[in-house]
């Protein structure tokens, strides 16, 4: 009976050191979420400075959970905390496509294939939203490279055709990704159309201006 008794003091021990480390990772997921939130509202203002706070903030999140976590793998594979490590890669990414930057890999961040392809297809969201944000100002080469980067991220992620239990439920991200890309490309498209028309209207109005405009169907004298 003693030997049982012990058992059980260590199991006891055992879950509430792991029910302390569950809160706690808790709590940090919902700030770091947050800071990564913040940090991409940030990019779309073009609050570079404000951005890199956040993220900062939030790299010290992450560094955090993982060493507080290493002992308890299952806490950190868990739901939540997998969820917030993907935020914080959309964020990363985010930041690097629309500041024109390198991107950061997964070695840089310290998060595994999966989370960072999953945070790499939520960031192709953001580069729409930059692109709607551009295109309502008229057509732009801007809006051009961006989209050329949405491409990017659907031709890598189409290429990892491998089973969800390993890449986290890629493929629906993915299909939505292409969904994604071909709307910002219609949308691309008709406001180039709608670029050219107008220049061509200006073009013609300087040309009446200008007595340069001639027709076929003037009266004759």
């Amino acid at each position: 009976m003693q030997a049982l008794e012990e058992i059980a003091e260590n199991a006891r021990l055992n879950f509430e050191a792991q029910t302390k480390a569950r809160d706690k990772a808790l709590s940090q997921t919902r700030v770091l979420i947050r800071h990564c939130a913040h940090a991409i509202r940030a990019v779309h203002r073009e609050e570079r400075v404000t951005a890199l706070e956040e993220l900062s903030q939030a790299q010290a999140l992450v560094f955090s959970l993982q060493s507080d976590l290493e002992v308890y793998p299952q806490l950190y594979h868990a739901g939540y905390t997998q969820d917030a490590l993907k935020e914080f890669a959309e964020a990363k990414i985010t930041f690097a496509f629309i500041f024109n930057e390198e991107l950061p890999s997964p070695g840089e961040l310290r998060l595994g294939y999966g989370t960072y392809l999953q945070g790499l297809a939520e960031a192709n969201g953001e580069l729409r939203r930059r692109c709607l944000d551009i295109l309502r100002h008229g057509y732009s080469e801007e809006a051009e490279r961006l989209l050329g980067a949405m491409d990017d991220i659907y031709a890598i992620l189409v290429t990892m055709d491998f089973a969800d239990a390993i890449t986290g439920g890629l493929r629906r991200l993915t299909d939505i990704v292409r969904s994604i890309n071909e709307r910002t490309r219609g949308d691309l498209t008709i406001t180039l159309r709608e670029s050219h028309l107008e220049n061509s209207l200006k073009r013609l109005e300087e040309q009446m201006k200008n007595g340069d405009w001639k027709t076929d169907h003037h009266p004759s004298i």
